[in-house]
């Protein structure tokens, strides 16, 4: 048995981190002394193992403990599936060194390749394949997903580095993908259930965003603007706390309101010219000036 010093000194984790992780039910001890303190035999260390390979691939904290307490987990499996896409990270990594090297050296390399999206489409095929109930219950028809599926295939690079601005990597964005197709069923049902139960918020939603650009003259830093952003945020984060929008979800949305053209054409065109960019830069600077709150 080691304490949780000891198991901190050995995994270079802190301890305030082993804490974490027994409060939150994702890495308990094997046992607490009457005095209170945690100790860990060599079962709870694979386990941290484990932890710590799928912090490596991204995956969010309540992910990881979904996934190690479904009773079919099996370690060996999902070593297998780690090692996997730690190469296949590893690969585009290299990919990418390779490709600023190129440029670093002035070179001209219009290469895309290294935002592969090809293990992402598969998964929309293996989806089609084992689900087509499914895919007809929520696309209407094969054929309809078959033109989703190539609507992705023909706008793949621009979709790949939204992926990339989301969730961090196109391989997390691809489990994200993967793990909701898994549960499709229950994540289209969560998916109703909270447009029916916030059916309120999304209504303030709408108030609060017509507030925000009743006057784009405002100054987006003044209090009035900052308190309406505050409250769109914490509202937003709240309506989609089940859902997993990958850790960069503010910073994407930022970048489109201030320069993504749809995006851009869309709220100018809902709001008045100039709409998103003041959106944007309101959100901006709300995110530079306060902790995140995703």
């Amino acid at each position: 048995m080691r304490t949780v010093k000891q198991v901190a000194n050995l995994t270079g984790v802190s301890v305030r981190t082993l804490q974490y992780y027994d409060e939150i039910g994702l890495l308990k001890p094997t046992t607490v002394t009457e005095s209170g303190y945690r100790l860990y035999d060599d079962e709870a260390l694979k386990s941290l193992q484990q932890i710590l390979f799928f912090k490596e691939l991204n995956f969010p904290l309540k992910q990881i403990k979904e996934i190690m307490s479904d009773p079919n987990f099996n370690r060996i499996v999902a070593f297998k599936k780690q090692k996997e896409l730690i190469r296949i990270k590893r690969d585009r990594l290299n990919g990418l060194l390779t490709l600023l090297e190129k440029l670093e050296k002035g070179e001209s390399a219009m290469s895309f390749k290294e935002f592969d999206m090809s293990d992402y489409l598969q998964t929309l095929e293996q989806f089609k394949n084992e689900n087509t109930d499914e895919v007809i219950k929520n696309w209407g028809s094969v054929e309809k997903f078959d033109e989703f599926v190539q609507s992705i295939r023909e706008n793949e690079s621009e979709i790949a580095k939204a992926a990339i601005k989301q969730y961090g990597s196109i391989e997390k964005y691809t489990e994200t993908i993967k793990h909701q197709l898994s549960h499709f069923s229950e994540y289209m049902e969560k998916i109703k259930t909270l447009k029916a139960k916030n059916a309120a918020q999304l209504e303030r939603n709408k108030l609060l965003t017509n507030q925000l650009v009743s006057d784009l003259t405002k100054d987006v830093k003044s209090p009035e603007i900052q308190a309406i952003i505050d409250e769109l945020v914490q509202m937003t984060n709240k309506l989609t706390s089940e859902l997993d929008l990958g850790e960069h979800y503010w910073d994407m949305m930022i970048d489109g309101y201030l320069n993504n053209a749809k995006m851009i054409d869309t709220y100018d065109k809902l709001y008045g010219e100039g709409a998103s960019n003041f959106i944007g830069r309101a959100y901006q600077y709300y995110f530079s000036h306060k902790q995140p709150l995703y």
